[in-house]
């Protein structure tokens, strides 16, 4: 089996004097770094004291979610002959919070505009995005249901 190793570096900038001191005492934000590349800022979500400007963990895991699903399914339609021109997303996730503290994803729905040139393969360019789902690394690492609701635009 092969494997792909992958690094980064997560620093943590909020210490607001005391450190982690009380729990309202620091701030969650933190710079997402790796070599060669631009840092993404980073906090939690506003519902557990965040930062709403920057991206939170749970944005980054819908995020790799449907970039992931996006390059699977671009490899799928240039294998089948389907010219893609136009690819927007505006996926969804839906977490839990658990009454004793953390929580999980129930499910995320990848909801996906596709823009193709050949109307011919419409129905195939539906049909690959479980072909795109099957073979997903981010997808097929997680415990919940990745759904699509795909719709293609003929241009």
């Amino acid at each position: 089996m092969k494997e792909h190793h992958y690094k980064l570096k997560i620093t943590w900038t909020g210490n607001l004097g005391t450190g982690t001191s009380k729990y309202d005492a620091y701030s969650r934000d933190h710079i997402i770094s790796a070599k060669g590349k631009e840092d993404l800022l980073g906090s939690s979500d506003p519902a557990f004291r965040g930062d709403a400007s920057k991206y939170n963990p749970e944005e980054m895991l819908l995020s790799a979610l449907s970039t992931c699903h996006m390059l699977w399914y671009f490899h799928f339609c240039a294998d089948n002959g389907i010219i893609v021109t136009d690819y927007v997303d505006d996926a969804e996730g839906i977490m839990e919070e658990a009454k004793t503290g953390g929580g999980k994803f129930r499910e995320v729905i990848l909801k996906p505009t596709i823009t193709i040139t050949n109307s011919d393969k419409a129905e195939l360019a539906i049909k690959l995005h479980e072909e795109a789902n099957k073979k997903c690394f981010i997808a097929n690492s997680v415990n919940f249901p990745v759904l699509h609701l795909p719709v293609i635009v003929i241009a």
